[in-house]
């Protein structure tokens, strides 16, 4: 049976794949027609229902559960993992400004449906004036004066330093001051048309993926690498030991209640629509 799959190219999302793309585990007989996407291009195709299985933001995920269901397996959520608000200037006059009603500051923001908007809603309310941009292209717009400030996710909290740029606010660390629980930045869903028992095939198989992946982390270098746009080694295991963890393997109860935690505190803030669906492949 072959079934198509979406994932970004970023090295956390390589490294969980690696081993269920190139069948270095059993697939239970399972092919797979990958589709590679930043983070907004997939949340997009999510909610046309395009894929069988997909990466997602959870934000995009609560305008998407008509069509979705998560699964335990594959997912991002952590401590200390979290999007940062980051400039060329003075970074506490910026965030005095963001807090200001109507704040003018221009914000390059990496797609309207990322956790990281979300959480940038809930930081600061008033600042609207954003610009989507990719994530790959914020910082160089802080530099040239594109935008007043950024908002970046994956690898280039690693790197953001390096060209001079400072951070405003880490986005991740307010969430977990604010809840206690880790932040649910993105899953991995199944297309509720797939019978149950194949959405459960699925499951088991990305888990096998992630802890072969564990088991033999240098497997898929070359892989990874293919895909890092020159992203040193070092830099490409930061950002897999950063962003793949416990809870990628499987949820659990705290993963799941950090992510019901999310969605309730979005849907109170008008941020999301009521949802009608069971939200859990495994509840």
């Amino acid at each position: 049976m072959k079934l198509t799959i979406g994932f970004s190219p970023c090295p956390n999302d390589t490294f969980i794949f690696d081993a269920l793309i190139h069948h270095k585990v059993d697939t239970e007989g399972l092919d797979f027609e990958v589709f590679y996407d930043d983070v907004e291009t997939l949340n997009q195709k999510a909610f046309r229902g395009e894929l069988d299985i997909t990466k997602l933001s959870y934000h995009a995920f609560a305008y998407a559960a008509d069509n979705y269901i998560l699964l335990d397996s594959g997912s991002a959520l952590g401590f200390g993992v979290g999007p940062l608000l980051i400039c060329l200037g003075n970074a506490e006059e910026l965030q005095t400004k963001l807090s200001k009603v109507n704040s003018p500051v221009k914000i390059g923001i990496p797609g309207k449906y990322t956790t990281a908007n979300f959480l940038l809603s809930l930081a600061f309310p008033d600042a609207n004036n954003k610009q989507e941009l990719v994530f790959s292209d914020i910082e160089n717009a802080v530099l040239d004066g594109r935008i007043d400030v950024g908002l970046i996710i994956h690898e280039n909290r690693f790197t953001y330093q390096d060209k001079g740029l400072h951070k405003i606010l880490d986005l991740g660390d307010y969430w977990e001051k604010r809840t206690g629980c880790a932040i649910p930045l993105g899953g991995i869903v199944a297309n509720r048309n797939l019978p149950l028992d194949v959405q459960q095939k699925i499951n088991r198989v990305i888990r096998r993926s992630i802890e072969f992946a564990f088991a033999n982390p240098k497997s898929g270098l070359e892989y990874i690498r293919s895909h890092a746009q020159e992203m040193s080694e070092e830099v490409m295991y930061k950002h897999i030991d950063l962003y793949v963890n416990d809870f990628s393997i499987d949820l659990g109860i705290e993963g799941k209640k950090a992510v019901k935690l999310l969605f309730d505190t979005a849907l109170e803030k008008g941020i999301i629509p009521q949802i009608s669906e069971n939200l859990f492949l495994n509840p």
